[in-house]
């Protein structure tokens, strides 16, 4: 990666992509300062690449907990998912609590989680404050995410995230080579 404070090259073998909530109702929301398409288009790049280098890719949808049916468009962005994926329902607004995510991730070795999704402040923010609990290095791709106001964005990215690990672009993030 190419800015000063940005983290060396990841090392493939031991850092996940996560991707929040990349679900057709959400990303058709109206959301800033990313219209939901691109962060979607910013994404899948992100996730070829990762899948590329033999980073894992964990792709999380939210299920409302206490009902017979989700809503129409509650499953993840047709075409998103590739084999090997790992798929994560979370039923609160982070996908830590009840889902298993730290024991897939401890199971690959991960101690690198690179965050994208939406939105930015809530299932991004929620599930990124569990990993630092959890003692995980953190890199957030600030357009690989958006939120439903500008500001809400903004609070996350420019408050928030540097406090918890690196905010990139996704044109920095970069593997080491073995």
């Amino acid at each position: 990666m190419s800015r000063p404070d940005a983290p060396d090259a990841l090392d493939p073998a031991r850092t996940a992509l996560v991707l929040v909530d990349l679900m057709d109702r959400i990303v058709a929301l109206p959301l800033e300062p990313h219209k939901g398409t691109d962060v979607l288009a910013t994404a899948e790049t992100l996730a070829d690449a990762f899948r590329s280098a033999g980073a894992p890719v964990v792709l999380v949808r939210v299920e409302r907990p206490g009902v017979t049916e989700q809503p129409p468009g509650s499953g993840l962005v047709a075409g998103l998912s590739r084999p090997g994926d790992v798929e994560v329902v979370k039923r609160t607004v982070g996908a830590f609590q009840g889902t298993g995510l730290d024991d897939v991730l401890r199971g690959r070795g991960v101690t690198t989680v690179v965050f994208g999704g939406i939105a930015t402040n809530l299932g991004v923010e929620s599930t990124a404050r569990a990993a630092a609990d959890l003692g995980y290095d953190l890199v957030f791709v600030e357009d690989a995410m958006t939120a439903l106001t500008r500001a809400e964005h903004e609070a996350s990215v420019r408050l928030d995230f540097p406090r918890l690990g690196t905010v990139v672009r996704a044109t920095e993030v970069s593997f080491a080579r073995s």
